[in-house]
């Protein structure tokens, strides 16, 4: 049989001992994973920065698009405001055609023009007739149309062969 005896006297531990013993055991644990800690944060770093070079490229790349699209945004800016003005042209001329086909289809046969001007929504009409009663006629049916707001029959004078007179329309109406 064998025994083992310790002549050795147990050393009482403070706190301070404990405190040591502690950090010479544990500490090694400690940095390993505060380093870890460092080098996940380093690497999200390195992808936080290449995201925001990629961001600040692809930002540079959208300027230079604007850049070399913007004389055509303001070519097709023009074209849209020449489209406008032919629009406009196109309505007026319409409408001076409309003035035309009506005064056209309701004119008498005895009736010679000699000068037809249509501006707008008016027409203003010289011309010399032998028949009075077809002047008339045609003056009468105008009001009664109400194609025009004002008709005006001016300058009636009595020439050799018959009548000059000006007819005035103004304000064409299409219903």
């Amino acid at each position: 049989m064998k025994y083992r005896i310790n002549l050795i006297t147990k050393k009482e531990t403070n706190i301070l001992d404990e405190i040591v013993y502690f950090f010479l055991n544990y500490l090694r644990y400690i940095f390993v994973f505060t380093q870890l800690i460092i080098i996940t944060v380093f690497f999200y770093r390195f992808r936080i920065d290449q995201e925001i070079i990629d961001l600040k490229e692809s930002i540079d790349q959208k300027q230079e698009i604007v850049q070399v699209v913007s004389p055509l945004i303001q070519e097709v800016a023009k074209i849209d405001q020449r489209t406008k003005e032919v629009r406009k042209i196109l309505f007026q001329q319409r409408k001076t055609e409309q003035i035309f086909d009506y005064l056209i289809s309701r004119f008498p046969e005895k009736i010679y023009l000699n000068n037809l001007n249509i501006e707008k929504n008016s027409a203003k009409m010289e011309g010399v007739t032998f028949d009075i009663s077809q002047l008339q006629s045609f003056y009468y049916l105008l009001k009664k149309e109400k194609k025009f707001a004002l008709v005006n029959l001016s300058n009636l004078k009595k020439i050799d062969l018959g009548y000059s007179f000006t007819l005035t329309l103004l304000d064409y109406q299409d219903s």
